[in-house]
């Protein structure tokens, strides 16, 4: 008799198991707490708890950034154990010998050495120039120069964050028709005027606006450029290649914020902004002089 196909909710055991258990672990803990813990009623026991803050007083009173901390840790561990599940269902489905067919099919750079070194080191100079502007140096200067809010801050960084991820379907979109090369160009130039721009503005309205512009703009490069680098070399060489360009990036992106720093110390706290808007605008620049003829087999 022919093998019948599962049904389609046996994929979803595992999860079912992770909730019984956490489900278990819980309630174990209450039970155990109910049965073997103290009980010594008085006034300041029947208080409500709240994060171990006093419940009483000033209702805008601060917590400790140890609490954020602490909570940004189980954020993050939330995080991982949700991409768990995909992963281990994902494995299950790769075949037996995926491992021997992958490790047979990667070769050293050889046909395509001159353009991936090439590549890198364009790409460092691009990982380079963004380091002028790291997340936490871009907010260093905000505080500095606006005196902008903790409150107003987050929202900008969340909606920030939101367009960058935005934008990478975006960017998949444009490359189908202008090519992977003039979608990584005409989407970074604009958003490093823009950079460049906020250096000099002095309203910090129009700042802000410029900064989701260029967040909405400046990460469309990723996938492109991903996807370039995998299509312009043999398929043989595409994991040397991703490793040759991958690890001059972030070599190069550690060195800049030390020399941002003494910049931001200096008496135009905006150079950061133009070192880095520039440097991308030549690298941009030469990306597409040494590449605008160097299309990949699908755009040709």
């Amino acid at each position: 008799m022919p093998n019948q196909p599962l049904p389609y909710y046996v994929n979803y055991l595992p999860v079912l198991l992770q909730i019984v258990v956490a489900c278990l672990v819980a309630g174990g803990m209450v039970v155990l707490s109910a049965l073997v813990g103290k009980h010594r009623y008085g006034r300041t026991k029947m208080q409500a708890y709240e994060c171990g803050m006093v419940g009483t007083g000033d209702a805008r009173q601060r917590f400790s950034v140890k609490f954020y901390m602490v909570a940004m840790l189980f954020i993050l561990f939330d995080v991982e154990a949700i991409f768990l599940i995909p992963w281990a269902v994902i494995y299950r489905k790769l075949p037996a010998d995926f491992a021997a067919e992958a490790q047979a099919t990667t070769a050293p750079l050889k046909e395509s050495k001159r353009i991936v070194y090439v590549l890198a080191a364009l790409f460092s100079l691009d990982a380079f120039a963004g380091g002028f502007v790291v997340q936490s140096l871009l907010a260093l200067w905000l505080f500095q120069k606006f005196d902008l809010s903790l409150g107003a801050a987050s929202a900008f960084f969340f909606g920030a964050s939101l367009l960058s991820a935005i934008s990478f379907p975006v960017a998949a979109w444009l490359a189908r028709h202008i090519g992977l090369v003039n979608t990584m160009v005409f989407t970074h130039i604009p958003s490093s005027i823009c950079l460049v721009a906020v250096a000099f503005s002095s309203n910090l309205t129009v700042v802000l606006v410029l900064l989701l512009v260029r967040s909405a703009l400046s990460q469309m490069d990723v996938p492109t450029r991903s996807s370039y680098v995998m299509a312009v070399v043999t398929p043989a060489e595409r994991t040397a290649a991703a490793s040759v360009t991958a690890v001059p990036r972030s070599l190069a992106s550690s060195i800049s914020p030390a020399i941002a720093g003494f910049m931001l110390a200096g008496p135009f706290s905006g150079l950061p902004l133009v070192v880095c808007g520039s440097l991308k605008i030549i690298y941009d620049l030469a990306l597409l002089g040494l590449f605008r003829h160097t299309k990949p087999p699908e755009e040709s």
